[in-house]
This record gives structure tokens, C-alpha cells and sequence, in this order.
């Protein structure tokens, strides 16, 4: 009979301790956002959205889009970190300004992982 071989002290895999490691992932949103009016300018929005986010999240970049008669939105793209609570946080923030009257999720995809 072979005698057991000893076998090395078993690793602390607690997941956050693995995350000090690495980098998290970033997630990429795009998001339409309805002003409450016509009369409301979306360049002062945008720049307020920019100024109010926390987190780690950030206002990428964003364009004006016709919807209709007069009516534009913005169309924003979000970076913001692959964790719980980064999306309540974006919305609460978004809903809070003035001016902002709607607020939809167009898509999101991850952007980028670097294990080290």
C-alpha cells in the first residue's frame, strides 16, 4: 500500500481577496434620456449628468437625436464597473436632475477585462 502523499495547505480562494488582484471589468452603457421639455437644453443636462455621477461612473460621450416634432434626447454612453448596485446608482443619479424626464437602457456590453 502507498503511504499518502501530503498535500499542500489549500488556497483562500474568497472571492474578495481574488479581487484585489485584478482589475474589475468595466461595463459600457448606452441610455436614452427624454428631457421633460422642449425648452430644456440637453448640452446643460449632459453637463450636469457628468458632474453628479459617483461611483466610478462616467459620462463617455453623448450625442442629441431628433424623436419628434422638435423633441430631441441625448443618447449617452456610460462607463461604469461590472458590480452590484452601479445601475440603481446611474438611475437614481439620472432621475434626480432636473430636466430629466425618461430614462431607458439601449444596451450594455463589457468593455474590457485585465486579469493580472
Amino acid at each position: 500500500m502507498k503511504a499518502v502523499e501530503k498535500l499542500p495547505r489549500p488556497i483562500n480562494a474568497n472571492p474578495a481577496t481574488l479581487m484585489d488582484h485584478r482589475k474589475m471589468a468595466r461595463l459600457l452603457l448606452r441610455a436614452k434620456i427624454l428631457p421633460t421639455g422642449t425648452e430644456i437644453d440637453l448640452d446643460e443636462i449632459a453637463k450636469k449628468i457628468a458632474s453628479t455621477l459617483k461611483d466610478g461612473i462616467q459620462l463617455s460621450k453623448y450625442t442629441k437625436e431628433p424623436l419628434a416634432f422638435g423633441l430631441y434626447f441625448i443618447n449617452a454612453e456610460f462607463s461604469l464597473d461590472d458590480r452590484d448596485g452601479q445601475m440603481d446608482s446611474l438611475e437614481n443619479t439620472l432621475r434626480a436632475i432636473k430636466g430629466v424626464g425618461e430614462f431607458e437602457v439601449l444596451g450594455t456590453s463589457r468593455a474590457s477585462v485585465d486579469v493580472k
